[in-house]
């Protein structure tokens, strides 16, 4: 038996560049504003729904992950080191008098990124349908890698 590779289905032009934007800004809305025809009299509830449509689909969802997983390879950055930057951050915090609110602050960074604290919100649609998935710490550490990268990225041009 010979293995069968499945194609991957296309993304649209918009779509890509949706998942490009999502990925660079971390907001949905933010994306769908910058990639679709928005008229400044759009209403942002419009504009989210539509956000939150686009962010639904599957072959976004996935290329969303694909390009977080790049980015994540290009800056070798991963769970452990933004593990060991918060703690690092912490230990500076813990050195002012004042530093407190900042420790506390890469303290529940941590918790969050390995899944120990998940921050949750229920937002439902006049159907009762849940519009916001809940986010784990994988997703949020794959958000902040990319941060982190971009961050670099702008600070090195």
């Amino acid at each position: 038996m010979t293995k069968r590779s499945v194609a991957k289905p296309e993304l649209t032009a918009k779509q890509e560049a949706f998942a490009v934007a999502w990925v660079e800004l971390g907001s949905a809305s933010e994306a769908y504003r910058r990639t679709h025809d928005v008229g400044a009299e759009t209403k942002p509830e419009s504009i989210w729904s539509a956000a939150s449509r686009c962010l639904g689909d599957v072959k976004v969802q996935s290329r969303i992950k694909e390009l977080q997983a790049e980015a994540r390879d290009l800056m070798l950055i991963s769970v452990g080191t933004l593990t060991d930057r918060l703690e690092q951050a912490r230990l500076h915090a813990m050195k002012d008098e004042k530093g407190a609110s900042a420790a506390v602050s890469a303290t529940m960074g941590m918790a969050k990124l390995h899944g120990l604290l998940v921050d949750k919100a229920e937002v439902t649609g006049k159907d009762g349908k849940e519009l916001v998935p809940e986010v784990d710490g994988r997703d949020l550490a794959r958000t902040i890698a990319f941060a982190l990268a971009a961050g670099q990225r702008a600070s090195a041009e």
